[in-house]
Protein backbone atom coordinates (compact mmCIF):
# COMPACT_ATOMS: atom_id res chain seq x y z
CA UNK A 1 0.00 0.00 0.00
CA UNK A 2 2.86 2.32 0.67
CA UNK A 3 3.78 2.08 -3.01
CA UNK A 4 0.30 3.23 -4.04
CA UNK A 5 0.44 6.17 -1.67
CA UNK A 6 3.72 7.30 -3.18
CA UNK A 7 2.20 7.21 -6.66
CA UNK A 8 -0.70 9.31 -5.44
CA UNK A 9 1.72 11.79 -3.90
CA UNK A 10 3.61 11.99 -7.18
CA UNK A 11 0.37 12.52 -9.07
CA UNK A 12 -0.54 15.35 -6.73
CA UNK A 13 2.89 16.88 -7.12
CA UNK A 14 2.67 16.73 -10.90
CA UNK A 15 -0.74 18.36 -10.97
CA UNK A 16 0.51 21.01 -8.53
CA UNK A 17 3.43 21.75 -10.83
CA UNK A 18 1.05 22.09 -13.79
CA UNK A 19 -1.16 24.56 -11.93
CA UNK A 20 1.92 26.58 -10.93
CA UNK A 21 2.96 26.66 -14.57
CA UNK A 22 -0.48 27.92 -15.63
CA UNK A 23 -0.41 30.68 -13.00
CA UNK A 24 2.95 32.06 -14.12
CA UNK A 25 2.25 32.08 -17.85
CA UNK A 26 -0.04 35.03 -18.41
CA UNK A 27 -0.67 37.39 -21.27
CA UNK A 28 -1.62 40.97 -20.45
CA UNK A 29 -2.89 43.13 -23.28
CA UNK A 30 -2.54 46.86 -22.67
CA UNK A 31 -5.59 49.11 -22.79
CA UNK A 32 -3.94 51.15 -25.56
CA UNK A 33 -3.63 48.09 -27.79
CA UNK A 34 -7.33 47.33 -27.45
CA UNK A 35 -8.13 51.02 -28.05
CA UNK A 36 -6.16 51.06 -31.31
CA UNK A 37 -7.87 47.88 -32.53
CA UNK A 38 -11.27 49.41 -31.72
CA UNK A 39 -10.26 52.72 -33.36
CA UNK A 40 -9.33 51.03 -36.63
CA UNK A 41 -12.63 49.13 -36.60
CA UNK A 42 -14.61 52.34 -35.98
CA UNK A 43 -12.80 54.24 -38.74
CA UNK A 44 -13.99 51.65 -41.27
CA UNK A 45 -17.69 52.19 -40.48
CA UNK A 46 -19.57 54.28 -43.07
CA UNK A 47 -21.21 57.36 -41.56
CA UNK A 48 -18.48 58.06 -38.99
CA UNK A 49 -17.02 61.49 -39.71
CA UNK A 50 -14.41 61.25 -36.98
CA UNK A 51 -13.58 60.44 -33.41
CA UNK A 52 -14.18 62.86 -30.59
CA UNK A 53 -11.15 63.05 -28.35
CA UNK A 54 -10.14 65.50 -25.69
CA UNK A 55 -8.06 68.65 -26.13
CA UNK A 56 -4.84 66.85 -25.12
CA UNK A 57 -5.39 64.17 -27.75
CA UNK A 58 -5.75 66.79 -30.47
CA UNK A 59 -2.56 68.57 -29.41
CA UNK A 60 -0.51 65.36 -29.36
CA UNK A 61 -1.83 64.46 -32.83
CA UNK A 62 -0.74 67.85 -34.21
CA UNK A 63 2.69 67.71 -32.57
CA UNK A 64 3.49 64.14 -33.60
CA UNK A 65 2.04 64.43 -37.09
CA UNK A 66 0.53 60.96 -36.68
CA UNK A 67 -3.14 60.08 -36.57
CA UNK A 68 -4.05 58.73 -33.13
CA UNK A 69 -6.18 55.64 -33.77
CA UNK A 70 -7.10 55.42 -30.08
CA UNK A 71 -8.54 58.95 -30.05
CA UNK A 72 -12.03 59.05 -28.58
CA UNK A 73 -11.88 55.52 -27.21
CA UNK A 74 -11.84 54.53 -23.54
CA UNK A 75 -11.08 50.93 -22.67
CA UNK A 76 -11.22 48.92 -19.45
CA UNK A 77 -9.45 45.57 -19.79
CA UNK A 78 -9.83 42.87 -17.17
CA UNK A 79 -8.18 39.46 -17.13
CA UNK A 80 -10.45 37.94 -19.77
CA UNK A 81 -12.90 40.68 -20.68
CA UNK A 82 -13.07 44.26 -21.94
CA UNK A 83 -15.47 47.19 -21.84
CA UNK A 84 -15.15 49.83 -24.53
CA UNK A 85 -16.56 53.36 -24.85
CA UNK A 86 -16.44 55.02 -28.27
CA UNK A 87 -16.96 58.77 -28.81
CA UNK A 88 -17.80 59.62 -32.40
CA UNK A 89 -18.92 62.39 -34.70
CA UNK A 90 -21.38 61.24 -37.36
CA UNK A 91 -21.92 62.56 -40.87
CA UNK A 92 -25.11 64.53 -41.42
CA UNK A 93 -27.81 62.45 -43.08
CA UNK A 94 -26.74 59.08 -41.72
CA UNK A 95 -29.06 57.06 -39.53
CA UNK A 96 -27.38 57.21 -36.12
CA UNK A 97 -28.81 53.94 -34.68
CA UNK A 98 -27.53 52.04 -37.75
CA UNK A 99 -24.06 53.58 -37.46
CA UNK A 100 -23.92 52.82 -33.72
CA UNK A 101 -25.06 49.22 -34.24
CA UNK A 102 -22.44 48.68 -36.95
CA UNK A 103 -19.72 50.14 -34.68
CA UNK A 104 -20.73 47.79 -31.86
CA UNK A 105 -20.60 44.74 -34.13
CA UNK A 106 -17.29 45.60 -35.80
CA UNK A 107 -15.50 46.61 -32.60
CA UNK A 108 -16.67 43.50 -30.77
CA UNK A 109 -15.64 41.21 -33.61
CA UNK A 110 -12.23 42.86 -34.14
CA UNK A 111 -11.26 42.96 -30.46
CA UNK A 112 -12.44 39.42 -29.71
CA UNK A 113 -10.75 38.01 -32.81
CA UNK A 114 -7.40 39.74 -32.31
CA UNK A 115 -7.05 39.57 -28.53
CA UNK A 116 -9.15 36.63 -27.37
CA UNK A 117 -10.80 38.90 -24.78
CA UNK A 118 -14.57 38.74 -24.33
CA UNK A 119 -16.10 42.13 -25.06
CA UNK A 120 -18.83 42.74 -22.49
CA UNK A 121 -19.85 46.23 -23.64
CA UNK A 122 -19.36 48.58 -26.57
CA UNK A 123 -20.96 51.89 -25.64
CA UNK A 124 -21.27 54.41 -28.46
CA UNK A 125 -21.47 58.10 -27.52
CA UNK A 126 -22.43 60.44 -30.37
CA UNK A 127 -20.67 63.73 -29.60
CA UNK A 128 -21.66 65.66 -32.70
CA UNK A 129 -22.78 65.81 -36.31
CA UNK A 130 -20.72 67.23 -39.14
CA UNK A 131 -21.95 68.68 -42.41
CA UNK A 132 -18.44 69.27 -43.81
CA UNK A 133 -16.98 66.39 -45.84
CA UNK A 134 -13.92 64.81 -44.20
CA UNK A 135 -10.59 66.16 -45.42
CA UNK A 136 -11.90 69.63 -46.34
CA UNK A 137 -11.95 72.76 -44.27
CA UNK A 138 -14.81 75.20 -43.81
CA UNK A 139 -12.99 77.74 -46.03
CA UNK A 140 -12.75 75.25 -48.92
CA UNK A 141 -16.46 74.49 -48.61
CA UNK A 142 -17.35 78.22 -48.64
CA UNK A 143 -15.25 78.84 -51.79
CA UNK A 144 -17.14 76.15 -53.69
CA UNK A 145 -20.52 77.79 -53.01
Amino acid sequence: MEGNEEVKENDVEVSTEESKLDDTNTIKIADDVVAVIAGVAVSEVPGVAGMSGGFAGGISEVLSGKKNMAKGIKVEVGEKEAKIDVNIIVEYGTRIPDVAFEIQNRVKKAVETMTGLKVLEVNVHVQGVTTVPEGTTTEETNKEE
